[in-house]
């Protein structure tokens, strides 16, 4: 690889990657397409593979020496993604995955969604489904933005760490990432915790459909899907644990964990909720917040039973119902007659 060119930066893409080497070379082909009017910098982050990620890298087009690479040897995306932006030198750093293919104007159009909105403290861009075969999964096409106001509740997958940028300053403001969770640790939500940290401070956030990238997920089938869903499971419930655990949050993330759970109507909503729990309480088992799970206990419990009677209720209404509407499909084809 050849030496790294020094310049100021405008914006750096920092992609983490484990033991990926199979996959990576299309994501680096797809940087090497890359224009801009603003100097950017590309950081591969090497969150310890054990196969030969690191040669894949180090063989890699440097994209005129804007791409240079970094080990890191504690395991987990937050980690990764801490130790990346840290690395860094842009005043905007952008990050996605080692199976997305930004657009060409990517750089442009992210310093340009930044330069817009001088108040946010991080956007979210537009993630487009790579090939047709995977599933429709893991991705965010919409087309106009939106905003997150500071302080208020930040729903799981509003804002995808598949493309998700912050300024620096924000990221200094919050401590950057948590590094004892992510991807590769039992605590997968190293993003929207970043995104949540942010709105805490004060900051708002965007989405922004300009900046663009193509998510070569590969997932299919059924069982890839069950895999995803419980990984979504398990960190939505770690992600409401830290922030009932803070103060200042406790109360909107209560509040909205209950309003999702009573729009739930059917027996998988009530599967959701089971993983949700058993990530919570393990969460709090991991931060050693021993007084809280015991307080927490009662109150999660009745939540369930609530849960649970609210969802056999629907199921019994839809039964009832579908064996009235049988019942009269009968009689009127004379099939019941009167006594």
């Amino acid at each position: 690889m050849s030496t790294f060119i020094e310049w100021p930066v405008d914006l750096s893409i920092v992609i983490s990657t484990r033991n990926r080497a199979t996959f990576l070379p299309s994501a680096l082909q797809s940087l090497t397409k890359l224009k801009s009017k603003f100097q950017f910098e590309i950081l591969i982050v090497d969150n310890a593979s054990t196969d030969n990620t690191a040669d894949v890298i180090s063989r890699a087009d440097t994209c005129g020496g804007r791409l240079r690479q970094l080990f890191v040897g504690d395991v987990g995306l937050g980690a990764a993604r801490d130790a990346g932006w840290r690395a860094c030198r842009g005043q905007i750093v952008a990050f996605t995955d080692d199976d997305c293919y930004p657009d060409p104007t990517y750089v442009d159009a992210m310093v340009e969604a930044f330069r817009s909105r001088p108040e946010a403290g991080c956007i979210g861009g537009r993630i487009l489904l790579h090939d047709p075969a995977d599933l429709r999964v893991t991705i965010d096409e919409g087309e106009r933005p939106r905003e997150l106001m500071p302080c208020q509740f930040v729903p799981a997958g509003n804002l995808h760490g598949a493309n998700l940028a912050f300024r620096r300053s924000a990221l200094e403001a919050v401590g950057g990432f948590d590094r004892q969770i992510g991807a590769g640790t039992p605590f997968p939500f190293e993003d929207v915790d970043a995104v949540a940290a942010v709105i805490w401070a004060g900051m708002p956030a965007w989405f922004d459909p300009a900046p663009v990238v193509r998510h070569h997920h590969r997932r299919r089938g059924d069982a890839a899907l069950h895999q995803l869903f419980v990984g979504y499971d398990r960190g939505r419930g770690a992600y409401y644990a830290k922030y009932i655990l803070r103060r200042s949050s406790r109360l909107e993330y209560l509040r909205a964990w209950w309003s999702i759970t009573r729009g739930y109507s059917e027996g998988w909503g009530l599967v959701r909720v089971g993983r949700e729990i058993k990530a919570f309480f393990t969460y709090l088992h991991h931060r050693k917040a021993y007084f809280f799970m015991v307080a927490a206990a009662p109150v999660v419990a009745l939540c369930y039973a609530a849960t649970a009677g609210r969802i056999a209720m629907y199921d019994l209404l839809r039964r009832l119902a579908k064996r009235s509407t049988a019942r009269k499909a009968k009689k009127k084809n004379g099939v019941l007659r009167p006594q």
